[in-house]
């Protein structure tokens, strides 16, 4: 087998974790085992027959509004419910037992048929007594569940306002710190500097260069010789 198919093994190992745990260990190439195809067909049964099918039988019912109809489906899902909840450990630690997933399908037949009645039966005898001997206890517990996560969610709730009151205020507190240091980065002398400059430079005062001086000063000293030679 090996050397006819010689990338079994390395096949192998890219398929699900689930279908390779349900491969022999020996197993050196990828054919399908007797359980993976119990698996995959156990799989089908309960997806088709077990939910699909009365799925729509329930809207048949609801359409029709047949009393009858009704409660054989209402009996029906909460048997399937029961069904699905324990299949989830047994699937864990029991299909290990020979026709284990043989044993599913032919299970969720029995419920379906009309002849058997299946979901009928488990619901008359062992549900309904043990549900309505403990009703009182379950509403209780559902009731205490509720105040539970009622409190627990405004608890949750009030400790979030707290925090985000918090982040706020610590955010407002960095950003006053970080304006103050800004504002006692000017010194004093850069204040006096900017003073004096303002001062110099206000309303009313003009500032001229020192060449534009000169020029006036000797222009003010010509006209002053010339008056001065024409009153001699």
């Amino acid at each position: 087998m090996e050397q006819l198919f010689p990338d079994a093994a390395a096949a192998c190992t890219r398929l699900p974790v689930i279908w390779r745990t349900l491969l022999p260990a020996d197993s050196a190439s990828c054919r399908l085992s007797s359980a993976m195809v119990s698996w995959i067909i156990s799989r089908l049964v309960v997806l088709v027959f077990g939910t699909l099918y009365p799925a729509y039988s329930s809207y048949k019912a609801v359409k029709s509004k047949d009393v009858k109809e009704y409660v054989k489906w209402m009996m029906y899902w909460i048997i399937f419910a029961l069904f699905t909840a324990v299949e989830v450990f047994t699937d864990m630690f029991l299909c290990w037992i020979p026709f284990y997933y043989e044993l599913k399908i032919a299970f969720v037949v029995w419920l379906l048929s009309p002849y058997t009645k299946g979901s009928s039966v488990l619901y008359r005898k062992f549900v309904h007594p043990t549900l309505s001997s403990k009703e009182k206890d379950i509403d209780e517990y559902i009731c205490q569940a509720k105040d539970k996560s009622y409190d627990t969610l405004v608890h949750f709730g009030r400790k979030g306002l707290n925090v985000a009151a918090t982040a706020a205020v610590i955010a407002a507190t960095k950003s006053q710190g970080v304006l103050s240091d800004r504002l006692r980065s000017f010194s004093m002398q850069d204040l006096s500097s900017y003073e004096s400059d303002t001062v110099n430079t206000g309303p009313g005062t003009t500032t001229q260069p020192a060449a534009a001086q000169h020029r006036t000063r000797t222009m003010m000293r010509s006209k002053s010789e010339s008056c001065n030679k024409a009153s001699s």
